[in-house]
């Protein structure tokens, strides 16, 4: 690991006396392959630059956090209250490169609203910087409310964006492109459209998104799941194209899923109609409860809070909102409802009729209700109770399958 002394400093007006919110996010070519020799041996490289931290410090007067800083693998967020001139905090992010290729910076791009009341400084890492292997960088962030401001200005709020851009070092290899393996098949890896993604909140995991991706498998009895995601253990999580019946998802008014009828029926009798049952594997699930709310990040932690165990289960609200291309006005939930009509046409997981049951409970008090989702995408809350809502099975793969054809609706992918 290593620190740098080395301070670039740029002046930009970015903030807001009562909230500057700023946002720092990672572009980089996510390179994640595997070069395969004889069919037996393989040599496997990748890439991968994340944000591992974000902390506040060298606070000068009345500052403060408006919210405690956050970050996921590719952004950092934080929200600062500035009070009088002089006021300031100084945050540190830590970048790491955490895969098997060097990296180097190739360019810091900052963008920024126009507002005279707030000094902007960033400092630490550079362009053309190296970050090697196993290596670490820290970027700081200095907000101050300005000395030279002698009455209160009418704009007290503003947006900044850092981008970090990284690319690999010079000299480096890179095996192979930029796909993941899917399997046994090299999958191109996207940024834009329908396709496979690298998920930006859990590292090692890849997300398909969009209105139609080639995620498409076939059982042997002719039945179509869909591929949601290649989970960070190398195991494929797939959602049953159709739906089953109407049903409730608990008749005993709970809204725990280790004691849901639902689950006792998916888990039971339904497991054993599936053709390739032999292939389903017990995993663990997330289960635990989240509430309405902007933060996706926050989410998928109150989700993972509750653990379950078994073999058939459902989506989760954060599974649902990542499947989204849109991550502009369809990322949180807050966003997904307040733009429903925008974000059903790039959510390939919306259903066309109907209400969808999650596995993911509602915060309150009663203890009654989980999350749906309606045809139209707006996910809300569900009293466990309703009997006309549908199940849409969920269950994992083992990592070593092995899968031929193309993924389309017409060429699926089929388990040998």
């Amino acid at each position: 690991m290593r620190n740098l002394s080395k301070r670039k400093k740029n002046n930009i007006i970015i903030g807001g006396l009562c909230a500057v919110l700023v946002l720092m996010g990672i572009g980089y070519a996510a390179f994640a392959s595997q070069l395969k020799i004889n069919g037996t041996s393989s040599i496997s490289s990748n890439f991968s630059v994340l944000i591992t931290d974000i902390t506040s410090g060298s606070i000068v007067g009345g500052a403060s956090n408006a919210a405690e800083p956050t970050h996921t693998n590719t952004t950092a967020t934080f929200n600062t209250n500035l009070v009088s001139p002089g006021d300031s905090i100084t945050y540190t992010i830590k970048v790491e490169n955490q895969g098997t290729i060097d990296a180097i910076l190739t360019s810091i791009d900052v963008n920024t609203g126009s507002n005279e009341a707030i000094e902007f400084v960033t400092s630490g890492i550079e362009e053309g910087d190296n970050l090697l292997q196993g290596e670490s960088d820290e970027l700081y962030v200095k907000v101050t409310y300005s000395n030279s401001i002698t009455s209160q200005p009418e704009n007290t709020t503003s947006n900044i964006t850092v981008t970090l851009n990284y690319e690999q070092a010079t000299g480096g290899t890179i095996p192979g492109g930029d796909t993941a393996n899917i399997g046994g098949q090299d999958v191109e890896v996207v940024t834009t459209g329908d396709g496979l993604y690298e998920d930006g909140y859990e590292a090692g995991k890849y997300t398909y998104k969009g209105a139609n991706p080639n995620n498409y498998i076939e059982f042997d009895n002719g039945e179509l799941w869909r591929i949601i995601a290649k989970e960070a253990d190398g195991t494929y999580k797939i959602i049953r194209n159709d739906v089953l019946p109407n049903q409730a998802w608990d008749t005993n008014n709970s809204n725990d899923w280790e004691m849901a009828t639902l689950n006792t029926y998916l888990n039971g009798e339904y497991l054993q109609t599936l053709s390739d049952s032999d292939k389903v594997l017990s995993h663990s699930w997330n289960i635990g409860s989240t509430t309405y709310n902007d933060n996706l990040e926050g989410q998928i932690n109150d989700e993972q809070a509750k653990k379950w165990n078994g073999k058939v289960g459902l989506i989760t609200v954060s599974e649902y909102l990542r499947a989204n291309t849109n991550e502009v006005q369809c990322s949180t939930l807050n966003l997904n409802n307040d733009n429903y009509a925008i974000c059903t046409s790039t959510n390939w997981l919306r259903i066309s009729s109907g209400y969808m049951w999650t596995i993911t409970a509602t915060t309150a008090s009663t203890q009654t209700g989980v999350f749906h989702i309606p045809a139209n995408g707006i996910v809300l809350g569900r009293n466990v109770s309703y009997t006309n809502d549908v199940p849409r099975p969920i269950i994992y793969l083992n990592s070593n399958i092995t899968l031929t054809g193309s993924g389309t609706q017409s060429d699926p992918y089929v388990i040998v």
